[in-house]
């Protein structure tokens, strides 16, 4: 089982939109939920980041399987910025899951065997138009609105970032993402591929998130919200590395 969950095949799929709030929290408070082999991704040595994606996938399959073979899912992934350095020595900038979401069993039934990424079935409902995108979900305490707009869309208020050229640093793409068996010591390593990321900032109107509320974090501010939009996207199957302290 534990074999399975590598990601032993490479999976395609596009993102028909990709909707993401990062928050900006004290890295004291972040560093316990990371294992021990990950650094904290961190922005003028003081905070960390935490981020939920809200993703519209489209045919969502094994990669070289036909379209038409392919699912359409939502997704909603909690995820940190940290960084990875290999036994090689490569630095790598990527993601830590936390916890994952979606709105059909039939993902978390599968994302369970061959990911790790704890994926819960949740009644998540969206809705999006030209003039924005909401997402509710009662099971999950989640409600949030944005507006997208064609003006200058400034950053939340209070955040660490100075600017969008700042916070596009943690806009990604970030290219990996990683897990930890702590009986096996190993690492799991997935790259990601996609095309025409380019992130869009957005006005955040509402936001209700159960999963931070329950985390009790004492310093956290929003710090940008944008989209993305028509992403061809795939992972790459996963690689493993013995991790050396």
């Amino acid at each position: 089982m534990r074999s399975l969950q590598n990601h032993p095949f490479a999976v395609e799929t596009s993102f028909d939109s990709s909707l993401v709030l990062t928050f900006a929290i004290a890295k004291e408070e972040l560093a316990p939920l990371i294992p021990p082999c990950l650094q904290l991704d961190t922005f003028n040595d003081q905070w960390a980041f935490l981020a939920i994606a809200l993703v519209q996938t489209r045919n969502l399959r094994p990669k070289g399987f036909p379209r038409w073979m392919g699912k359409d899912f939502f997704l909603a992934g909690f995820r940190v910025f940290v960084r990875y350095t290999t036994n090689e020595g490569r630095r790598l900038r990527g993601l830590c899951i936390l916890k994952s979401e979606t709105n059909k069993r039939l993902m978390s039934f599968f994302g369970n065997i061959f990911t790790h990424y704890s994926y819960n079935t949740t009644d998540i409902l969206f809705h999006h138009d030209p003039g924005g995108m909401t997402v509710y979900s009662k099971k999950s305490g989640l409600e949030i609105e944005v507006a997208f707009n064609h003006d200058p869309v400034l950053l939340p208020d209070g955040s660490p970032f100075g600017s969008w050229k700042e916070a596009r640093r943690f806009a990604g793409p970030l290219p990996f993402t990683f897990s930890f068996d702590p009986d096996t010591k190993k690492v799991l390593i997935i790259e990601g591929v996609r095309q025409n990321w380019i992130p869009e900032l957005v006005t955040v109107k509402k936001q209700r998130i159960g999963f931070i509320e329950h985390m009790h974090i004492k310093h956290i501010v929003p710090a940008s919200a944008f989209l993305v939009r028509n992403i061809p996207y795939y992972w790459k199957k996963g690689k493993t590395e013995i991790w050396i302290p």
